[in-house]
């Protein structure tokens, strides 16, 4: 276990170059890139990815093998289950594929920015990913809201929400 005056890695082998607030815990094989924003008081475990770009608030808690790409925003007191699966691109292609498309040369350097395909997500204060669920981008899950393990969600999910199912359908509201 390795104490730095703000986190704790207790894993090894973990590459942390992102911020992270004091109180944090970080296991094995954990990637923070550089900038990326961590809070306090929050748990990463082992194999997780937070992408350049990524924002985590206070207190979340980050199961076993998630990726949390660019244009992420999780708020706040979140629970996300192991192997949840974030998209940050509706119509991904190769940076290349992207690039001769809007007729650059493959020779030049890279010349599109991210806001020609980056699309945010934001999980709001309180929300619960269940295990291996996607969320497709450009999407907002409510404060307190609930996905049910397996699902995909392809539209926004309101506050105080239970949704379930591919593509994830309303189970029931709990306000």
């Amino acid at each position: 276990m390795k104490k730095n005056q703000n986190f704790i890695v207790k894993g090894k082998y973990s590459i942390i170059e992102g911020e992270i607030g004091r109180g944090s815990i970080i296991w094995n094989y954990v990637n923070i890139m550089k900038g990326a924003k961590i809070g306090k008081n929050c748990v990463m475990c082992d194999n997780v990815f937070v992408e350049e770009g990524a924002v985590i608030g206070d207190n979340v808690v980050i199961k076993n093998g998630v990726m949390v790409w660019k244009g992420v925003k999780i708020e706040d007191n979140v629970f996300i289950g192991p192997g949840v699966v974030f998209v940050n691109d509706r119509y991904p292609r190769s940076k290349m594929v992207k690039q001769l498309e809007k007729g650059l040369s493959p020779d030049e350097p890279y010349g599109v920015s991210d806001e020609e395909w980056l699309e945010n997500t934001v999980l709001h204060k309180g929300c619960s990913i269940g295990a291996n669920s996607t969320i497709l981008c450009g999407l907002n899950i409510g404060e307190m809201a609930i996905v049910g393990a397996g699902s995909v969600v392809t539209k926004d999910v309101e506050q105080y929400t239970i949704v379930a199912g591919n593509p994830a359908k309303i189970i029931r509201r709990l306000k």
